[in-house]
């Protein structure tokens, strides 16, 4: 059978070999899917493997890196409550050479919008579950999680704003407000989200404010926030962030919360456009 033969067979054999082969491995949940409908698991794997840049699909230049696409993908799925699945992306980001720091870094990023509870401490338990030596899927590293950090793209990009609007949330009109209600409550809510989303540049923090506001963008278009993540786009944008990374972070969650979720976030990128 020749290759374009093969890449277009709708057996469910040659639907999950092509999974299998995209993603290094397999959930066995998935075996009756592609067995029953064949078809709709080839597209989720078409679109699931360009999204999240499995084997086979060429990076590039402006394109996010698989290592980005993770840190967003990751929270969103603890935020779903995901623990099955989610010490599976942990030990793909180990194989990338990436180390639990980064990966809490994306957490505390998704937390300044979906809470704490539900990223950081998820995160954690994930973490947990991937060096366990019973969880059986995905590979982990011969030497286990990495300690030292190999480069990706993101971590010297979005680092300088290119304007001098003030950066706190303390200055934001709904937190004056409940400032006026509780003004120690608004002073310790605004302090942990800019230091989720960075108050100003990126000192010793592996992910700056503009990779941060990718992943905060991406949690606000799941909970249906188009105008609140149109303000953090024209932000990410400030830092020097392209329309093409905006969009793809925004994509990234597909997967765990559905087209919607795309589309409300090309709302709010038409919004930024047109403040």
């Amino acid at each position: 059978m020749t290759a374009e033969k093969t890449e277009h067979d709708l057996s469910p054999e040659a639907v999950l070999a092509r999974a299998t082969k995209a993603r290094g491995d397999i959930f066995p949940e998935w075996k009756p899917v592609a067995y029953a409908i064949p078809r709709t698991y080839h597209l989720i794997n078409e679109t699931g493997s360009y999204l999240h840049q499995y084997h086979g699909q060429a990076g590039g230049a402006g394109k996010l890196s698989a290592q980005m696409r993770e840190l967003i993908a990751i929270p969103a799925l603890c935020a779903k409550g995901d623990m099955r699945h989610t010490p599976n992306h942990i030990r793909r980001c180990y194989r990338m050479g990436m180390t639990d720091r980064v990966i809490f870094e994306g957490a505390t990023a998704y937390a300044a919008v979906a809470g704490w509870a539900s990223t950081i401490l998820q995160v954690s338990l994930a973490i947990m579950e991937a060096n366990n030596p019973a969880y059986p899927y995905g590979e982990m590293p011969a030497g286990g999680a990495p300690q030292e950090l190999t480069p990706f793209p993101e971590l010297s990009m979005g680092r300088t704003r290119q304007s001098t609007h003030a950066e706190s949330l303390a200055n934001n009109a709904d937190w004056r407000y409940a400032a006026g209600i509780d003004a120690e409550l608004a002073r310790r809510a605004t302090a942990f989200i800019d230091h989720c989303l960075l108050d100003g540049d990126a000192d010793d923090e592996l992910l700056g404010p503009g990779p941060r506001e990718l992943i905060a963008i991406a949690a606000l278009c799941t909970r249906g926030e188009a105008d609140l993540a149109a303000e953090h786009i024209r932000r990410a944008y400030d830092y020097g962030m392209s329309k093409k990374n905006v969009l793809e972070a925004i994509c990234s969650v597909i997967p765990m919360t559905g087209m919607i979720t795309a589309q409300i976030g090309l709302r709010a990128m038409q919004r930024a456009d047109n403040p």
